[in-house]
């Protein structure tokens, strides 16, 4: 048993005494009597926990942690409550060239955090906070950072009346997915409070929860939430981090989002309140990296506690971090103690706050064994497995920087994938890029050459034109360029290979002609990504015109720039969103299952690609790049008990399309300001044509049994094996 006078030297007064308390669970545990403490190091000599007063300033007193079992060491403070701020301090070898970088001079954030108290005044990247002498590298830095450093607060038991909330489990056939900001989204939002405006309470107004109503949202795909830590060149800058993607506390809601100093009891507040109006809630999670950058970068937690066991590490080099995240650094999931951080964070925002799911930033590090990415590797073993995790909604960023990362349909079944290819065809389709009518077809109908091969279904494919990453929808069709110059690098940061069309003048104009353009071609790849088959996922604000003017990495920029302006909202733009989104859930054009364009008993095939004149496709017609008229003859859609007829022109011009027999009436005609249509045809006995106008989707629906309307008698010919 040790007090504070045997491990600090000076403090005698504090009224708690170490004991060896339990090697579980991992970071601090509060009961009646007092605090259980267990932390994670295979090579440390030494782990000492620092007791700090409650504002974190001063430390009061210091204790080695007496225990380890295994690679964990832990110790009881006898009498401690919830409350006390903490950190730690590891002792151990310093080898760079083998990886090890202790430091006991660097007080440590504890990874499994539930609560962070930040430095008074803010953190400030001083040079006491990296492991190493600037002026000598190979030797430790001898400063002390406590006062400066991050630290940890013990969290008890909260109670949070849930009033009886349970899990939407949204089906994926039903499922919309609408990536926001949880600032940009709300902070001009009209008819928030404004001290509420950019906050988990701002998420949840009624403000919000109608215009996601309104629109047809199923679930809301949060930017990062867990608390991040701004990147040290931005803060050089007097810029922040607004994505959040640089994370420092996985357990903890950011409190930069909260209106009250409670940020969990607010987050909690607008779950329940969003799942009451039946809306799922899923977060952005960063775990293939944290803020500690590479092997210069700093001593904050995970690289004073274990950098080599922590980190990734090159195999012929030990002391270089490999950086597949881009970031410096890259968590190694092999670690079955770094696995659990992960799966336990993971079990606390489902168990805890009530999230139905996660979208992986860079989820192939996840699953990097040995030898590369493993389809059936540890992580994905054990959330298959995992009573929790097993019934959330999981989505795959399925690409990261190393060797072999891009994993686009090769992710286990169960998972959803966000499907560029689906993004680059859909863009390349209408606004003027290199794309046949068959790589085309195959995106509309579930991206199947990707996801079939390995037994995925087409609800795995996430399909969407714009995210967070790029332009937004409006800016797709008004820049050829991005405009970044605000970032502060020479216009030389974002993705210079866009796939966008300024329709003719960069930028706003009030050219009739120009602006014409542009609201037919938003209309287009909206309907494109609302009726294919897939998961359809939007982002905030492009269904209202939102522009970040020709920004298309504004990862930096928390101001106007980003913020959605609802002021300025194209209205008839939402009504026609509202609409798309409206046929989706009633008639779910393309369906939930895979296509075989075979006729069933009664002749009718499931699914017939067609040619202006009605005729089917041939492989000349399928690789023809420079036609961009199609039609889909959908035998058995998914909600309807009668045929559809999905008619697409890429074309700047109009053109007839020779129908199929059928009594047939336009639910959808994008052309149209809100997308709606007064068109019938009741003949059904005779071949009639529909004037399909330039960059224009309509969707038909055959108002009279199929089994009584002529089946489609072509055969199908499919652009390429595995296609529906």
């Amino acid at each position: 048993m040790l007090d504070a006078t045997a491990a600090s030297g000076s403090m005698n007064t504090l009224p708690y005494q170490m004991v060896s308390g339990r090697p579980w669970p991992m970071g601090a545990t509060a009961d009646a009597t007092g605090v259980n403490f267990c932390a994670f190091s295979v090579h440390a000599t030494q782990v000492e926990l620092c007791v700090f007063d409650s504002l974190g300033q001063t430390e009061l007193g210091r204790w080695p942690l007496p225990e380890r079992s295994g690679d964990v060491w832990h110790g009881r403070l006898e009498n401690a409550q919830a409350g006390l701020v903490y950190g730690f301090r590891a002792h151990g070898p310093w080898r760079p060239d083998r990886g090890h970088r202790f430091n006991p001079r660097k007080l440590l954030l504890d990874p499994w955090a539930r609560e962070i108290v930040s430095p008074t005044g803010g953190f400030d990247w001083k040079a006491a906070h990296f492991g190493a002498d600037p002026q000598q590298t190979h030797h430790p830095c001898p400063r002390d950072n406590a006062r400066q450093a991050h630290k940890a607060r013990v969290v008890a038991d909260e109670h949070f009346d849930w009033q009886g909330d349970l899990p939407v489990q949204r089906p994926l056939a039903d499922s919309v997915i609408y990536e926001a900001h949880v600032r940009g989204f709300t902070r001009q939002m009209p008819g928030v409070p404004e001290a509420e405006q950019g906050t988990y309470a701002a998420m949840a107004s009624p403000p919000a929860v109608q215009h996601l109503q309104r629109l047809g949202i199923t679930a809301v795909s949060l930017l990062p939430v867990q608390q991040i830590l701004d990147e040290m060149h931005l803060a050089a800058r007097g810029l922040h981090n607004y994505w959040g993607y640089n994370t420092l506390g996985f357990f903890c809601p950011d409190p930069r989002y909260a209106s009250t100093p409670h940020p969990r009891a607010e987050f909690k507040t607008m779950v329940r309140t969003l799942h009451a109006a039946g809306i799922e809630v899923l977060l952005d999670v960063v775990y293939n990296h944290t803020p500690e950058g590479d092997a210069r970068g700093a001593t904050l937690a995970w690289r004073g506690f274990d950098n080599a066991v922590w980190y990734r590490m090159e195999d012929h080099h030990p002391g270089q971090h490999l950086n597949y995240s881009g970031c410096g650094n890259t968590l190694d999931l092999r670690h079955p103690r770094v696995l659990q951080m992960v799966l336990d964070s993971l079990r606390y925002w489902v168990q805890d706050m009530h999230v139905d799911g996660f979208r992986f930033d860079l989820a192939p590090v996840l699953a990097r064994g040995d030898h590369g990415f493993e389809r059936d590797g540890p992580f994905f073993k054990a959330v298959l497995q995992d009573p929790v995790l097993q019934r959330v909604k999981l989505i795959a960023e399925p690409w990261d920087l190393g060797p072999d990362g891009y994993q686009v349909g090769r992710f286990p079944n169960g998972w959803l994938d966000w499907n560029d290819r689906f993004r680059d065809t859909a863009r390349a389709f209408w606004l003027g890029g290199d794309c046949t009518r068959g790589e085309m077809a195959l995106r509309l109908a579930g991206s199947a050459d990707l996801l079939q091969p390995h037994h995925r279904t087409p609800l795995e494919s996430v399909n969407y034109v714009v995210s967070h990453d790029g332009f937004t929808l409006a800016d797709l069709v008004s820049y050829d360029m991005r405009h970044n110059e605000a970032n502060g690098e020479d216009n030389r940061d974002g993705h210079g290979h866009n796939l966008s069309w300024n329709c003719g003048w960069e930028g706003p104009t009030t050219d009739p002609e120009v602006l014409g353009r542009r609201r037919r071609l938003q209309r287009a790849l909206l309907a494109t990504v609302l009726l294919s088959q897939g998961t359809p996922m939007l982002a905030a604000g492009d269904e209202l015109g939102h522009s970040q003017g020709g920004n298309n990495n504004p990862y930096c920029q928390d101001n106007p720039i980003t913020w959605i302006d609802w002021a300025g909202a194209d209205q008839d733009l939402i009504s026609f969103t509202s609409h798309l989104l409206a046929l989706r859930k009633r008639l779910l054009p393309l369906g939930v299952r895979w296509y075989t364009g075979l006729p069933d008993v009664h002749g009718v095939q499931d699914l017939a690609w067609l040619r202006r004149t009605g005729e089917p496709m041939t492989p000349e017609h399928w690789e023809n790049r420079m036609s961009r008229i199609l039609g889909a003859w959908i035998g058995r859609p998914g909600k309807s008990g009668a045929a559809l007829l999905l008619l697409i022109n890429g074309r700047d011009m109009d053109a007839s399309f020779a129908l199929p027999r059928g009594a047939w009436v336009a639910e959808l005609d994008s052309a149209n300001t809100l997308g709606t249509s007064t068109w019938r045809r009741t003949d059904a006995s005779s071949p009639s044509t529909f004037m399909l106008r330039a960059r224009s989707v309509v969707l038909l629906r055959d108002t009279v049994p199929q089994h009584q309307v002529a089946a489609v008698n072509t055969a199908t010919t499919t652009p390429t094996s595995g296609t529906p």
